[in-house]
């Protein structure tokens, strides 16, 4: 999959406007890797690159080609809106773009924007104390799939962070590289993306994404160093550090996310660069309270492209 993903970008390269992939004994793996490899985010370029159609070559497998298509789609929508500039991609933007994708399964997918308004009536303070910050409005976007015919089945609940842009507030970053902090939203971008892909695979399970969206940054109404704020579940929290912002979303959303009664919560975040200096940039960290879930998590790696162990 790693040479049909440079191969095809090559030929991308070359201006050619159809390529025809040899499925490689793994027709899904080579869609994927044809569909990621090809990938570009040019939306504000004037000379844009080609845009290539790709199918499956000889005899392979045809619905996995199709599969490997929609989780290569799945993946560059996140990759979209993480590359995409934080003036284009406000939480008001992001939340409509997901809808947008979302409305051909409107059958199964219910989709709820809530506004400033509906999350100061939930009494999420610790979320509200990161997004006042901003003249941008948060929005906390909420997901529903229905895939399950079986109302009685307790969703899986993906909750991601959603920082639009993060400047760190009133603890300001460096400026070297703060332009990279327009893919803050990475775990909410990711969470969504998943779910416009169970929907187009038409999977039989029940989800509910949680999406708080804010943008952090410094103003005069901004969080402070030292200030103490108040999460929905009624815990006070002191903010020693305004560039620790996203505990602060995540706790609300976490707190909100129990009472679905789901069978399992997983949050997706980019949530520290220590995890990067850390374990570089082929591994991520992973926290758990169930070895269980780790084990199906870890073990869904090998079904998955690229597989690293």
């Amino acid at each position: 999959p790693v040479c049909l993903s440079g191969g095809c970008r090559v030929l991308q390269d070359h201006a050619l406007t159809h390529i025809e992939v040899d499925g490689c004994n793994d027709s899904q793996s080579a869609a994927e890797g044809a569909v990621l490899g090809m990938f570009t985010y040019d939306d504000l370029k004037t000379k844009k690159k080609t845009r290539v159609t790709t199918q499956l070559h000889g005899s392979g497998c045809v619905s996995g080609w199709e599969k490997g298509v929609l989780y290569g789609e799945g993946q560059n929508l996140a990759r979209y809106l993480m590359e995409a500039p934080a003036n284009h991609v406000t939480p008001s933007v992001f939340a409509d773009t997901i809808t947008n994708r979302l409305a051909p399964y409107a059958d199964h997918v219910t989709v709820h924007k809530r506004s400033q308004e509906w999350i100061e009536e939930q009494q999420m303070g610790a979320f509200l104390s990161v997004s006042k910050g901003s003249e941008e409005p948060p929005v906390f976007l909420e997901l529903h799939y229905n895939g399950c015919p079986d109302n009685t089945q307790c969703p899986l609940l993906l909750v991601g962070k959603g920082i639009t842009f993060d400047s760190g507030g009133i603890s300001l970053k460096p400026s070297s590289g703060m332009d990279a902090m327009r893919a803050d939203m990475g775990g909410a971008a990711t969470v969504c993306s998943a779910i416009v892909t169970a929907a187009a695979l038409n999977l039989p399970i029940n989800i509910i994404g949680l999406a708080p969206l804010c943008e952090n940054m410094p103003s005069g109404k901004a969080n402070k160093p030292g200030d103490v704020v108040t999460a929905k579940n009624g815990k006070t929290i002191q903010v020693d550090n305004t560039d620790a912002e996203g505990r602060l979303i995540l706790a609300d959303a976490l707190c909100y996310a129990h009472s679905f009664n789901p069978r399992a919560i997983v949050n997706a975040a980019t949530l520290t660069g220590a995890m990067d200096v850390a374990l570089g940039s082929a591994a991520t960290g992973v926290f758990t309270n169930s070895d269980w879930l780790w084990e199906q998590l870890h073990k869904s790696n090998g079904n998955t492209w690229p597989s690293h162990d």
